[in-house]
Order: C-alpha cells, then structure tokens, then sequence
C-alpha cells in the first residue's frame, strides 16, 4: 500500500498535495530544468505528503509524467500520475497503464483530458475513444485480473492483477443547474467504477465546495466515506485575467472574484500577501469541512509552498467558519440541490430531500423538449423495447437479411436517410441517441462524450464549438420527463469500432451493441443478487 493510500484509507491525516506542470522539451532544456529542481525540493519537503504531475496539460505536448515522477519516487516522496484519454484510445491506455504498474506508479488521476492544443505544423486530431468513465472502468478490470480471450482455444486466461489506486476530478463550480448537477452524477458513475478518491477542479467558492461535501454524504449515495481532495490555487492577477476568459476548460473565475484580483493589482506587492492569505484560507476551508486534504496548484516554487503553507498554519480551528463566508465568489443562483444552513451561509446537508426532491417535481419548461424529442422518444419505444412492439419484426427481418450486418436493404436505406437528417448520424454502427436523450454524440460533441460531460463548458456552452453542450440538453430533457436523476444509468459505455459502418438498428435487435451488454450485464448482477438478505 502507497504511503498516500495509506494516509487516506487508514488514518485521519490532513494530506497536503501539490501539483507538478510538465514543461515541453528534455530535462536539459532550461524550462524543464527548473520544474526538475522543483520536483527534487518537492520529493525532500516533510510538509509534502504526495506530487501530483499533469498529462499534457491544456492539450498541449509535454514531458511524459513518468521522467518527472521517477525523480519524485526515487526522493522517497508518492507520486500521483495523471492519465487521461485525449490523446491514447483504449489500446495505448491500457498499454500505458502497464508500463506505470511496472515502473511502480499505482496512483493515477484518470481523467477525459482537455480537447487537443497547437502541436507541430497545426493542432493535433484528438482521440476521446474512451472517457474517465470507461478508463477507470478498464483500470478497474486490470486491477481484478484483466481476463483475455483466447481465440484458437475458445477460452480464457487470466491476466496478474495490478495494484492501482485510481481517483477522478469533478468540476462543480458551474453556472446553471444542468451543468452542475450532470458533473455531480458523472462523478457517481465514476466512483461506482472504480475511482477511491476524488480532487475537485479549481474554484473559488465555500458554498459551492459545500455542496459537493454533501452530495458525497447525502443519504444513500455511492460515495459514502469517499475521500475528497480540495483544490487549492494561489491566484495572482494575470492568472485570474487568464482564467477569466474561459481559455482554460473548467476553471471557474467570477465577475465578483475578477474585480477584486483587479484592485489587488493596483497594490504595490500586486497583491501577492491578499493572493497567499487567499490559499490559506482555502486550505482551512477544506479542512473545516472535512476534506481529507488539499491539492495545491499555481505554485511554481517550494518557497510559495511553505509560505501558503506556513499562514495556514497559523490559524485557530474554528477560523475557517469566518473565512466560509469570506470566500463566497459564486455568482447567484448557483446552488441548486441544498438550502442555505442561515448559521453558517454554507450548504445545509439536511435539506436533500427537500432540495433535489422538489426540483425533480417542478421542471421547469425548457427549449430542448421539443416535437424532435417527442417523435424520437416514441420512435424508440415501438420499434427498440425488447419483446415488444416491433422488436421481434426487426430481429427476425434482420436475422433473415442477406448481410445481417446491415440488415435488409430496403431498411438499411430507411435507417440511414433518417438518422442522417434528424440527428447529422456519423454511422458509428453502436448508437448512444436513447442514452443521451436522442441527441447525439458523434456529431454534436466534441469529445464524443457518452459518459456524461466533460468538464470543459462554460455558461452551458462547449469549450470547442460554441454550442450548447448535449449533455445539458439531455438533462433539461429528461427532467421534464422527471427523470433527469436516471441521465447516466446506462454508463459505462465503450463504443466497439468494429460495428463503425454497419446497421445500428440490426446490432441492436441482433444483442451486438452496447445496450445488449448493458443488457447482460444487468441480468447477471441481478441473478447474482441473494434471494435472502438474511446474513
């Protein structure tokens, strides 16, 4: 067990993290040579439980995690790995994935990554083949005894199990309520397959890291004693400038915070001692809360480490109280699942059931529930409900079918002349509309998310295209239907490329799709499920 898992799952320390950006170029360019001597004070510091290096942060090519992380290793200091799917498919993440368990890093933060950035002669194509979801979900089956297929015997065999410790991020500073809420469910689904701790992304707001504190401990939840990490930013003018733009996917710098880091820019010191009190009231934040540590970023030295560090050591247990109410830089009307606690300002964890509960009753109207939606959904139901309505009449046209791949012609040409029209279809063969609220993401997301969104939209729009995020859209839809609590039911999904080209209608009715293994997947854990709960 790594020194970080142990602090986190068999003990009460408060851990302290910081994160490691990766530079472009060798270690001798005189860029990386900096980040390295950072690594190797990082790796020597006591007040450092853990180092946490990116993966090609902001899309953009870096130094693989792994040059840095040795350095860390070697100076007897854990090291958490970033992994994540914009620029590997399936096969190169689980190829990586083998190479850290053998190198000896069995932290990794899995992550859906940023959209791909400027590399040499323009941007490069990225890749989203799978999502956190689906990584943590085959991070979970290596950690089990990845089992393999052995096509000559017609068995199986099995691989040794890695030792990985895998954590997810979720971003929960968001503007409306079906970015907020998608992102929160997103996160159960994670933790259902297999993340064991969760880091937040950067934001500015005691409020809003309130509620994320009680949707992990709200009655029932999947992420019961699930250990979350706050993060941690120590601003400076021209970094909120930055984040203000939304130029950086998920970061959240309001109106109110970026007209206060605009008068400490007219300070003489630019307001470094407001920025660096600012941190450390963060990390009492978190801690008052009952965050089971802190993930420090904007540092780039140890000497910014210890100074956050040191003042938020100075504070007295219960200042954080005060401090709650200081760092509030939501906009209105942000929280959405739980009243405001009066006595304290921040979320009242008592108040779910009133909360969520009644939200779910009074859906509001909404654009997105429109005659398209309506005609798809009953579309769906008469012809994809197995055993009814024309289920059975399309298994047996497409069993009988000349290429059962495609199906009868005549339907084939129905299939593709109407999905082309009313949903732009790509033909991936494996279709995800009944999942996404018929909306669909080949050809109207980015990244290609069938998990849930990414964390990238800003005021409800994606990072990439400008457009409203699908994601959204399915939310708002299905909560009219008030439903919106069952948006990732159908996760994990991991698209098969083989099916690319074929009939998505004769896949599903024949059990080659996605939805069958969900399927069947569903009807095994059910027959596994005791008939006697009796102990």
């Amino acid at each position: 067990m790594s020194d970080f898992r142990h602090k986190l799952e068999a003990t009460n320390d408060f851990v302290v993290g910081v994160e490691l950006v990766s530079t472009r170029g060798t270690v001798q360019e005189t860029l990386a040579s900096r980040t390295v001597a950072f690594a190797r004070d990082l790796a020597a510091s006591p007040q450092v439980d853990w180092v946490s290096i990116t993966d090609n942060a902001g899309g953009n090519p870096m130094l693989a995690p792994p040059t840095l992380g040795g350095i860390i290793r070697d100076g007897g200091r854990d090291v958490v790995i970033h992994l994540s799917c914009k620029d590997l498919n399936r096969n190169g993440l689980e190829s990586e994935a083998w190479m850290l368990a053998s190198e000896g890093f069995h932290n990794l933060l899995a992550l859906t990554g940023d959209y791909s950035g400027p590399g040499v002669d323009g941007t490069a194509k990225p890749v989203f083949d799978i999502d956190s979801v689906g990584l943590l979900a085959l991070l979970a089956r290596m950690n089990a005894g990845l089992e393999l297929a052995r096509p000559r015997s017609g068995g199986t065999t099995r691989l040794a199990p890695t030792r990985f410790y895998p954590g997810c991020v979720v971003t929960n500073f968001k503007l409306h309520e079906n970015e907020v809420v998608p992102q929160l469910l997103k996160l159960d689904k994670k933790i259902a397959n297999g993340a064991r701790w969760v880091i937040n992304q950067i934001g500015f707001d005691s409020r809003k890291t309130s509620e994320l504190v009680a949707w992990l401990r709200r009655p029932g939840a999947v992420s019961a004693g699930m250990p979350l990490i706050g993060n941690v930013y120590l601003l400076s003018p021209r970094v909120a400038r930055l984040f203000r733009t939304g130029r950086i996917p998920g970061v959240v710098v309001s109106d109110a915070l970026a007209d206060v880091c605009e008068r400490q820019a007219a300070s003489p010191d630019r307001g470094r001692a407001f920025f660096v009190e600012l941190a450390a009231k963060q990390i009492a934040i978190h801690r008052g809360l009952g965050c089971r540590g802190v993930y420090l970023g904007g540092v780039h030295t140890m000497a910014e480490v210890d100074e956050v560090l040191a003042l938020s050591r100075t504070f007295a247990p219960d200042d954080w109280k005060a401090f709650a109410r200081e760092v509030r830089f939501s906009r209105p009307g942000e929280c959405f699942l739980f009243a405001e606690d009066p006595a304290t300002g921040l979320a009242d964890a008592a108040s779910w059931d009133s909360g969520y509960t009644q939200s779910l009753r009074r859906p509001p109207p909404s654009p997105h529930v429109d005659l398209h939606y309506r005609v798809s959904k009953w579309t769906h139901d008469a012809m994809f409900t197995p055993g009814r309505g024309l289920w059975n009449l399309g298994a047996r046209l497409a069993a009988g079918a000349r290429d059962p791949m495609q199906g009868p012609a005549w339907l084939r040409a129905i299939e593709h002349a109407g999905k082309s029209l009313m949903f732009r279809c790509k033909d991936c063969g494996d279709c995800s509309l009944p999942d996404i609220a018929f909306l669909c993401p080949e050809s109207a997301c980015a990244k290609n998310q069938r998990n849930g969104p990414c964390g990238g939209t800003r005021d409800g729009l994606c990072e990439v295209d400008d457009f409203p995020c699908i994601w959204a859209r399915a939310y708002d839809r299905l909560k009219s239907d008030h439903r919106s609590e069952e948006l990732l039911d159908h996760a994990p999904v991991l698209q098969d490329q083989s099916l690319r080209g074929t009939s998505s209608w004769a896949n599903t009715w024949l059990g080659r799709d996605h939805l069958a293994r969900s399927r069947a997947t569903a009807a095994s854990s059910s027959d596994s499920i005791p008939t006697d709960p009796t102990p």
